[in-house]
């Protein structure tokens, strides 16, 4: 089909837990519960305006960390982590890093990419058959047994809410028939994505001198995510949940990633610690539309970190509404119909950040659509589509679709217009 291409500019994240470092990574996130990676709070008050987070913070300097160069022109000083980006996750935009493109071990975080990859290789009620080998997978565990058969979506939200190691040998073999294979998949995806700095050799994220990323990567696969993968957001934002398959009498597991809880509009996505790698953390909020990823890599206080990072990337953003679902577009000449054109509407909305106090015309519109269309059209027919560019890359497209039905002419009126046209052309 011959299409034309219109353009046209439009107008366009510390928090505190508890107390601080107790010896597991993990502790669930409620309320009178000792976390690690975090400094003071009160839950007898809401924190106020200026943060997203759901709990007072009673802010804390930066304790003395090894080895830790922090610039004076650093916004965040009180950040603990040693590597650190968050990323409005629409257009990839950092508003905020630190050493960022230092590679370093990921841990668990590793997961979303195994969730990426299986969700785009599957289908979430696929029967997995656990094997001898993952049941026997060393480090966090969901206690799967040999010879269970686990629908892979309910798999991959405990993959996801608890970290199951043996989980991802499972979804590894039955996906690529092995782990390295598997693991292979995950590192053409990430440098397919642009995580061009990353190299995964197995599905869980247990140390390798040869697994590792950056935080700039880990942000890029989780907007990723986010953006174009159906389900993920889903997986990654669910609290709790409750599994026949889980051994315990409760049935239920809930989710590690205790921003889910801390932090308004919290939406995910992944923990992640070994000694290595130290506390890592991968979160996701959203907020009037907009949807922001931070990571923090080899952190003392992850917790607080991360809602530092959100609760700065909010101030330097808000929400732009760049299309409305419904709104007319263009018009859209009709062959051999009773009308000689039809509205073209979008299928949805369009929000998307900018600076605050800005206009919006950093992003660029273009429509994808034919020259003309052939009736009969039928309203609500998708006839085109309108794409909307951040800095000369796609960040948004949106369907457009026919306003109203327009009914093909009859033969005889058909020949009359052609009579009619051919008169005025040679008067």
């Amino acid at each position: 089909m011959n299409k034309r291409i219109y353009r046209r500019v439009g107008p366009s994240l510390l928090a505190a837990l508890l107390l601080t470092s107790t010896l597991t990574p993990w502790a669930v996130a409620a309320p009178r519960q000792t976390v690690s990676g975090a400094a003071d709070w009160s839950e007898d008050e809401t924190a106020g305006p200026d943060t997203g987070a759901m709990f007072k913070i009673d802010q804390r300097e930066r304790p003395a960390i090894p080895g830790l160069y922090v610039s004076p022109s650093d916004p965040l000083q009180t950040l603990t982590a040693r590597s650190a980006v968050v990323m409005d996750a629409a257009t990839g935009r950092i508003l905020y890093e630190r050493d960022m493109d230092t590679r370093r071990f990921p841990a668990s975080t590793t997961k979303i990419m195994t969730l990426i990859v299986a969700l785009e290789h599957s289908s979430l009620d696929e029967m997995v058959t656990v094997s001898r080998q993952a049941e026997g997978t060393e480090g966090s565990t969901l206690w799967l047994q040999a010879g269970d058969k686990v629908p892979m979506g309910e798999l991959l939200q405990g993959m996801m809410m608890r970290s199951g190691n043996d989980a991802t040998v499972a979804v590894a073999e039955h996906i690529a028939g092995s782990v390295d294979k598997f693991a292979q998949m995950m590192t053409e995806k990430a440098h397919a994505i642009g995580a061009k700095d990353t190299s995964f050799v197995n599905s869980s994220g247990l140390p390798d001198a040869n697994h590792y990323t950056t935080a700039h990567d880990l942000a890029l696969i989780a907007a990723y995510g986010y953006r174009e993968v159906p389900h993920f957001e889903d997986i990654v934002s669910t609290k709790e949940a409750e599994f026949p398959w889980v051994k315990d009498k409760t049935h239920r597991l809930r989710n590690e990633n205790q921003m889910l809880w801390l932090y308004k509009g919290g939406n995910g996505v992944k923990t992640g610690y070994t000694d290595a790698a130290g506390r890592c953390l991968v979160a996701g909020a959203k907020k009037d539309g907009l949807q922001l990823v931070t990571v923090v890599l080899d952190s003392t206080y992850m917790w607080n970190d991360s809602i530092a990072l959100l609760d700065y990337g909010f101030k330097q953003v808000e929400s732009h509404q760049l299309l409305t679902a419904g709104e007319t577009v263009c018009q859209l000449p009709v062959r051999s119909g009773k009308r000689q054109s039809v509205a073209l509407q979008a299928a949805k909305d369009v929000v998307l950040p900018r600076d605050k106090g800005s206009d919006g015309s950093e992003y660029q519109t273009e429509l994808d659509v034919p020259y003309a269309l052939a009736a009969p059209v039928q309203a609500g027919d998708v006839v085109g589509q309108l794409v909307v560019k951040y800095q000369g890359q796609e960040c948004a497209r949106v369907d457009l679709l026919a306003a109203e039905s327009v009914e093909k002419k009859s033969f005889f009126r058909t020949i009359g217009t052609l009579l009619t046209d051919l008169w005025h052309s040679i008067v």
